[in-house]
């Protein structure tokens, strides 16, 4: 994983979006409803990040260390690392969301967090398919339901939780370049 620190960088990621984005509707998947997502990543003040194999971008995210999730009443209380808007490359998903599942996990852990939250589209009810074997792959990696709600633009999503952890030997799935703020680094702890 590494910051999507230049230009390119950051149009490349906005244009995965669009691509990932196109290939759900034309699906009929669930989708974020926010307006123009691709131009969150373009630009420069969320922190935004890309996991890359072979400097082709296989999925992006914006990171967000300090959420306010009010929205999820308790169930979003304390501290975490948030996950918003993560895309993958269209048809390479699940690896591409296990490997950034595992390393949310260990960056969390890292930076003294207990958990890694996110959220995603959920139009329906959660046992209904497509959302219910999206839900169910994500189980399996270790993530938990927290429920449904309406997200900060009033979106329904499914509210996920992930207990963060030290994953010793990461580094030789993932090279992580994100700077960690002075201190803050517990991987020894």
């Amino acid at each position: 994983m590494r910051p999507l620190c230049t230009d390119a960088v950051r149009a490349e990621a906005s244009a995965l979006v669009e691509d990932r984005l196109g290939w759900l509707a034309r699906r009929g998947l669930p989708a974020p409803a926010r307006g123009d997502i691709p131009a969150l990543f373009r630009d420069d003040e969320h922190e935004s990040a890309g996991l890359f194999e072979d400097d082709i971008l296989l999925g992006c995210l914006i990171l967000n260390r300090q959420p306010n999730l009010a929205h999820w009443g308790t169930a979003g209380a304390g501290p975490s690392l948030f996950l918003d808007h993560v895309h993958t490359l269209p048809g390479r998903s699940d690896d591409i969301v296990r490997l950034i599942t595992l390393w949310a996990s260990d960056h969390a852990a890292r930076l003294g967090l207990p958990h890694v939250r996110a959220e995603a589209p959920a139009r329906h009810d959660l046992s209904v398919d497509p959302i219910a074997r999206f839900l169910d792959r994500l189980k399996h990696m270790g993530w938990e339901i927290r429920g449904t709600g309406q997200c900060t633009n009033g979106e329904r999503t499914a509210r996920l939780e992930l207990r963060a952890e030290h994953r010793h030997g990461l580094t030789h799935l993932i090279r992580c370049t994100i700077p960690l703020p002075p201190g803050t680094d517990r991987s020894a702890s």
